[in-house]
């Protein structure tokens, strides 16, 4: 049998003392001897203190942080609609096209009379009448009967309207006259029209926009509607188009006139910036590509023929 001696119990009486769990911090009541020395254990600082007549350590006391708060506004989201830049393009530039470019006009012949139906604004309505015809051909190999409405008076009183607006047509690029038919000419002050195969004239208007300098203009607007208009208007692309611009529009007719509108008041600007930017301020370029980018890019994937203009 195993006897334990005095030193023996010593030991296993040492070796059974409880041991200081190895996560332990300083004791809080812990001696220390050098007042304000700092210590840290396990990421805890400690700072020697007085306490009564001795010296202990104690948990530092945790910085005080302080946080400012700044209220920054929130940016204008691209998706927010803005005010269209114009009231009509019609009326954006007046040296889009001027009697100075050229013309694909060639020749124009009577044809007598004989009856024909012909839009008129002024009944605003399709009329019967026994109209005066002649037929203006172009050196691109299109051809387009005149239609003259007989209150002119006379064959040559007619002619003289047909010979002042046959080489302005001539100036349109040819994407824009391939489904040109016919040309309707009235008097009146009444708007023009595109459509229908045709371009309709009501003559005291007309002279209003050759004062104005806008005639090339205003044929630009009715040949996208006569030419462009049914293939594009309501095609995939088109309103990809105008979905991805964001709700924006470049005038406010297109605005209110989406479906019937919005082809032909885009195509102008689209003309002026990307075939006349020498003619435009850097202004209304800017504001442009700026208000319709995506429908820029949607008539320049198109390739329209743009002759006889470059």
């Amino acid at each position: 049998m195993f006897k334990i001696t005095k030193a023996v119990a010593l030991t296993l009486s040492f070796t059974l003392l409880p041991l200081a769990p190895l996560t332990a911090g300083v004791n809080a009541s812990a001696n220390c001897t050098k007042l304000n020395s700092t210590k840290t254990v396990k990421g805890v600082d400690y700072t020697c203190v007085n306490s009564g007549k001795k010296k202990i350590w104690t948990k530092a006391a945790a910085p005080v942080i302080t946080t400012t708060t700044t209220t920054v506004p929130l940016p204008v989201l691209a998706t927010t609609p803005r005010t269209p830049p114009f009231s009509g393009t019609g009326f954006f530039d007046a040296d889009l096209i001027t009697a100075s470019d050229p013309t694909v006009f060639q020749t124009l012949t009577a044809k007598g009379q004989a009856e024909r139906t012909m839009f008129d604004r002024r009944p605003a309505a399709f009329i019967k009448l026994n109209a005066f015809l002649f037929d203006a051909k172009y050196s691109d190999g299109l051809t387009i009967e005149i239609q003259v409405n007989p209150e002119f008076g006379s064959s040559a009183a007619a002619q003289l309207q047909a010979e002042k607006y046959a080489p302005v047509i001539g100036r349109l690029p040819k994407g824009l006259r391939l489904s040109v038919e016919t040309v309707w000419i009235h008097k009146g002050i009444y708007d023009f029209g595109g459509g229908n195969k045709n371009l309709l004239i009501h003559t005291e208007r007309g002279d209003e926009y050759i004062a104005s300098g806008f005639l090339e203009e205003i044929f630009l607007h009715e040949g996208v509607h006569t030419s462009l208009d049914d293939p594009y208007a309501t095609s995939t692309g088109w309103l990809t188009a105008q979905k991805n611009d964001q709700g924006n529009f470049i005038s406010t007719y297109a605005r209110d006139n989406p479906t019937r509108e919005d082809l032909a008041e885009s195509f102008l600007v689209w003309f002026a910036v990307r075939h006349r930017s020498a003619r435009i301020t850097s202004d209304n370029a800017s504001t442009v590509t700026q208000t319709m980018p995506n429908r820029l890019a949607y008539f320049d994937s198109l390739k329209i023929d743009l002759a006889p203009l470059k």
